[in-house]
């Protein structure tokens, strides 16, 4: 019997590009820029595919792009394989890739994000551009990741999040959902997306997301409102991952970062995890911070490694926690780290040099 090759980690993504000031200056008075290919579910491939796991993204281009070009060369560079159309651009009006500008912030100044998605590509994404049937019968596909930002772009978007959830649950994939509410996105489009959010999260393995996350997508009611001290908001988050629980059954894992804002450069960072009818918890601690984008991706990376490697619950949150502190310290949002030794030496706090 042929055995069948494995994908350990299969995402769905609107790719674009990022622009950052070269230096921790504002965007408005900045003239030297650094570019990289982004995209929140990428950045979550990039620290599997760096650490050893075999990864793929789902995704469209604009056909001889430049920027185009740009992304798949860093996406090979990476170690993410892809698979996608390339369409025409359609004239100075048609399609291109999203452009995101954001600063790092610098002190009690914090970072601005600027996105530009006019036109995206990635909006028309749909089931019809990909053979999904095919793509898991011909290989062993451990592991989906999903992120409310690519279920939300579009009603096609979100058409084939469906469509890929549903096949994933047939061939026994364990389907991780990550539901980053944007507001912008969700405008007039509460009851589309309520649907198509409350569909995937009931076939889904793993919930990802704030209190905010899962009143607003998933119309989970909220706790009874607590003090503003951090005890009171972890219970008040236990609360409500309680309620998450008991109306989607099928979810074996929740989780979610808890982080405090002293200034642009230190954080409180900490993470709550329920699996196994249990709950652990990493207290918020300070943490040095070179850019916050991407902090929040760089935890579900860890966390789906952990996963993947079969840590216990207390080192896969723990993981999960350093991952996300990692990229905290890159001018990226996305983290490539070295081996597990790297993450593992921020949880242990040893910064000591490497000769």
């Amino acid at each position: 019997m042929k055995v069948k090759p494995n994908i350990d980690l299969l995402s769905v993504s609107s790719l674009g590009v990022r622009l950052t000031p070269f230096s921790p200056e504002p965007v408005h008075t900045s003239h030297l820029f650094s570019m990289q290919a982004t995209s929140a579910e990428t950045n979550v491939l990039t620290i599997n595919a760096s650490l050893g796991l075999r990864t793929r993204v789902l995704t469209k281009f604009v056909k001889d792009s430049p920027i185009a070009s740009f992304i798949q060369k860093d996406l090979q560079r990476r170690g993410i394989e892809w698979i996608g159309p390339s369409i025409k651009k359609g004239g100075p009006w048609g399609y291109r890739h999203q452009i995101n500008i954001a600063d790092s912030g610098y002190g009690f100044r914090g970072p601005i994000v600027t996105n530009d998605r006019a036109g995206e590509v990635g909006r028309t994404l749909s089931s019809s551009d990909f053979s999904l049937e095919e793509l898991f019968h011909s290989e062993t596909i451990l592991a989906l990741h999903l992120s409310g930002l690519i279920a939300s772009l579009s009603k096609e978007t979100g058409n084939l999040c469906n469509d890929i959830v549903t096949i994933a649950k047939q061939h026994k994939t364990q389907i991780s959902f990550d539901l980053n509410y944007r507001a912008s996105f969700w405008h007039n489009r509460k009851t589309e997306l309520s649907t198509v959010f409350q569909t995937i999260a009931s076939k889904s393995d793993i919930l990802i997301g704030n209190e905010e996350d899962f009143q607003l997508c998933l119309d989970i009611k909220g706790p009874e409102a607590g003090g503003n001290d951090i005890d009171s908001q972890i219970y008040s988050y236990k609360e409500m991952i309680k309620l998450v629980q008991k109306t989607y059954p099928n979810v074996s894992l929740i989780a979610t970062t808890l982080r405090q804002v002293i200034h642009a450069n230190e954080h409180l960072w900490g993470a709550l995890m329920y699996k196994d009818d249990s709950f652990y918890l990493i207290r918020p601690e300070p943490i040095q911070v070179k850019d916050r984008i991407g902090g929040g991706d760089g935890f579900v990376g860890g966390l789906l490694y952990g996963l993947n490697r079969g840590f216990d619950n207390d080192r896969l949150l723990q993981f999960a926690w350093a991952s996300g502190a990692y990229v905290a310290t890159l001018l990226k949002d996305y983290g490539e780290p070295l081996n597990e030794s790297q993450i593992w030496n921020i949880w242990n706090k040893n910064a000591r040099v490497k000769r």
